[in-house]
């Protein structure tokens, strides 16, 4: 954390693999100003990070009548993707311009401050890429969050992943195959090497671009894509219970899948779920206040 004097400003990020959001307001909670940027998962390296977090602060910076010559006296709180240490904080922390304090912690820490306003509970982020939190009795509990290789079970780039390798396997005819199956390889202009020339330079977030193409034909009827979110919907289920188990009582599903993904549930997830007090954006604002960032335990 870099020191400084008692700020006359606080921005919050919300920074996702697709997107992130920033926030501005003054000491007394009025909101000035709020913008968009690109991916900020660290993982895409904090040179291109730290650019789409400033395209998103300028944008809210501007709505102020602020600008860079201010910064000194702005406290910045970022809720990142692929912060999991308190040396990726403090990496992302030291890479970023002069701002008068920086503060850093994983989006899901941020997401769960904001949902429960600091207090208790739990959060599931079902976006691009999928990740608990249980913040409970004062200790952050992460779960999942491990990312695209190996994780982001129950997200949309999870989901996309799957229904190409379905989509191919159906073309093989190792697998059933249908009409959702076939429209996946047309859309990539019918030929399975188009898709294999998508993957060699895709990103979680292109993945996930195909999301809303799955979940409508799941939604009309498709064996295949019926399946496939279903599978996704198990995982999501998993991961409530997991949190349940942790000892959190309350547990908000948040992200861009959270809302197409709820009717896909089990009775007993869905039971277990409490819509969230406030966004990702508020959580980020806290910390950017000095609330935890849930690293050091």
């Amino acid at each position: 954390m870099l020191q400084a004097n008692t700020p006359l400003y606080y921005i919050g990020i919300d920074g996702g693999g697709t997107k992130c959001r920033a926030r501005l307001k003054n000491r007394a909670g009025k909101i000035l100003g709020e913008g968009l940027g690109g991916a900020s998962n660290i993982r895409l390296g904090l040179v291109t990070v730290w650019q789409n977090i400033m395209v998103a602060v300028d944008e809210a910076l501007a709505q102020a009548q602020l600008s860079h010559a201010d910064l000194p006296d702005i406290h910045i709180g970022m809720g990142l993707a692929g912060i999991t240490t308190e040396m990726n904080a403090q990496v992302t922390i030291d890479s970023g311009p002069d701002f008068g304090s920086i503060f850093a912690a994983s989006d899901a820490h941020a997401a769960c401050l904001g949902a429960f306003s600091g207090r208790d509970g739990a959060i599931l982020i079902a976006g691009t890429g999928s990740a608990g939190y249980a913040f409970v009795n004062g200790v952050g509990h992460a779960v999942g969050g491990w990312g695209f290789e190996v994780g982001d079970d129950g997200s949309a780039a999870g989901l996309g992943r799957a229904a190409l390798r379905a989509a191919l396997r159906g073309h093989d005819q190792i697998a059933p195959s249908s009409a959702f199956t076939r429209d996946v390889i047309a859309s990539f202009g019918g030929n399975p090497a188009d898709v294999i020339a998508f993957v060699t330079t895709a990103t979680p977030s292109d993945f996930g671009t195909l999301a809303p193409m799955i979940m409508e034909a799941a939604d009309a009827g498709d064996p295949i894509a019926t399946g496939l979110v279903r599978d996704v919907a198990d995982d999501i289920g998993r991961y409530i219970a997991r949190l349940r188990d942790i000892g959190a009582s309350r547990i908000a599903l948040v992200g861009g899948l959270a809302e197409p993904i709820l009717p896909w549930l089990g009775e007993e997830a869905r039971s277990l779920l409490t819509p969230a007090e406030q966004d990702a954006v508020e959580g980020a604002l806290l910390l950017a206040h000095g609330a935890d960032n849930g690293l050091n335990r």
